[in-house]
């Protein structure tokens, strides 16, 4: 598979194209209006920063009791249910006068049920595309979620001041609605992709069998860790520039377009392996300018940069499914999905904090350090794990 059209010629790939684009665009309106909500309610950038990035928290309780559905359970009943949970959730955190309490709460509840959503949709992309065509077809999906934020946050940004952030929150909800009737009438009815119950303790099991070989540790950590640590930057803009947190983040997700774009459709494969520890140091980097407090002109320039290093999740997900049997493709992708979320909201609650004690444009310095040498400690043993998986070498691990 090499061409963006040879994707779309293939059946399925469209429906869950659509059904994935509605649900970033969805969340990408609801976080910032959420986030612009609580932050004139309580007037803290840590309540501000957990509620964009807050349902990642319950990430870590799915990726211990849940993940084994996520190759046991009807991938179109499962699509369309999370998307119905999260317009309902949605729908009702923009009700006037819920308490502040319950809106977290519901943000948990839905964590807990999205724990489930990255594995069966990308275990899905995987039975509909071939193995040569997974990194095209998720360099696609990557492209048009930044594509989706830069209109998302820009569009959300205008409702939220012309109208007010319960209103853009009921447009979230309206468009996980349409996700949810995409997946239904879109996707073909698929049996699971393994047989048994979905039960705790398979998942411990399978989730200590991925754990247990060296290579897959060590991507999944250059997965979560340096990633996460850089969203908890991304999680302060609104504290940073309340009325122009919008246009940060708009260019953040022009800046992961662009990378997505270059990565999984130019570069070619020899040159593109080396490249996962040179883009997660340019994803932390430009951040450091923030020591300063520049202007927001300056710092939309570094956002947008600095997300160019996002395209380093595409190389350590090709790596991850060279080191991953097929029948757990699905689990794997959803223990990565879910422990990249997990530290995204651990990273945002803890940026937070620090902004409380000191100032957003502080905290994000400390929080790009705090990436810049994750990348640094996990770089050895990446390369040897580069190594390994090098094209041509034997990648099956003795366990699989």
């Amino acid at each position: 598979m090499r061409s963006y059209s040879d994707l779309f010629r293939t059946r399925e790939f469209t429906p869950l194209f659509l059904s994935t684009s509605l649900q970033t665009a969805a969340m990408t309106l609801g976080g910032l209006a959420l986030g612009t909500l609580v932050y004139r309610a309580t007037d803290s950038p840590l309540l501000s920063a957990i509620s964009m990035f807050g349902p990642q928290l319950a990430q870590v309780v799915g990726a211990t009791t849940l993940l084994s559905a996520a190759d046991r359970l009807p991938p179109r009943a499962t699509m369309t249910g999370i998307a119905c949970a999260f317009a309902a959730g949605t729908a009702l955190m923009a009700m006037p006068g819920l308490p502040i309490g319950w809106v977290f709460a519901l943000l948990l509840l839905l964590g807990l049920v999205q724990s489930l959503g990255g594995g069966v949709r990308w275990g899905l992309l995987t039975e509909i595309l071939s193995k040569d065509g997974y990194l095209l077809g998720r360099s696609v999906f990557n492209m048009v979620s930044g594509i989706a934020q830069i209109i998302g946050y820009a569009t959300g940004g205008v409702l939220v001041a012309a109208l007010s952030p319960r209103t853009t929150l009921g447009v979230a909800a309206a468009l996980y609605l349409g996700a949810a009737l995409v997946s239904r009438l879109g996707l073909t009815r698929r049996a699971p992709r393994a047989a048994g119950r979905p039960s705790i303790a398979r998942t411990w099991r399978t989730n200590a069998l991925l754990w247990s070989s060296p290579s897959r540790r060590t991507t999944y950590l250059l997965l979560w860790v340096p990633n996460g640590l850089v969203v908890g930057c991304e999680s302060l803009f609104v504290s940073y520039a309340p009325d122009r947190a919008g246009a940060l983040f708009a260019c953040a997700a022009l800046g992961m377009f662009v990378g997505d774009v270059t990565t999984g459709r130019l570069l070619p494969p020899a040159l593109r392996h080396r490249l996962g520890i040179p883009f997660l140091v340019l994803l932390a980097a430009p951040y450091l300018v923030f020591a300063l407090r520049p202007s927001v002109s300056v710092a939309a320039a570094c956002a947008a940069l600095a997300s160019v290093g996002f395209a380093a999740s595409l190389i350590q997900q090709e790596n991850l499914m060279r080191l991953t049997p097929e029948e757990l493709s699905g689990h794997a992708l959803g223990l990565h999905s879910s422990g990249m979320l997990t530290m995204q909201g651990v990273s945002a609650a803890l940026a937070g904090g620090v902004a409380q004690l000191t100032t957003p444009g502080a905290a994000i310095t400390v929080m790009a350090v705090a990436s810049l040498a994750a990348t640094l400690a996990l770089a050895l043993p990446g390369r040897r794990r580069e190594l390994d998986t090098a094209p041509g070498k034997h990648l099956v691990t003795e366990e699989s």
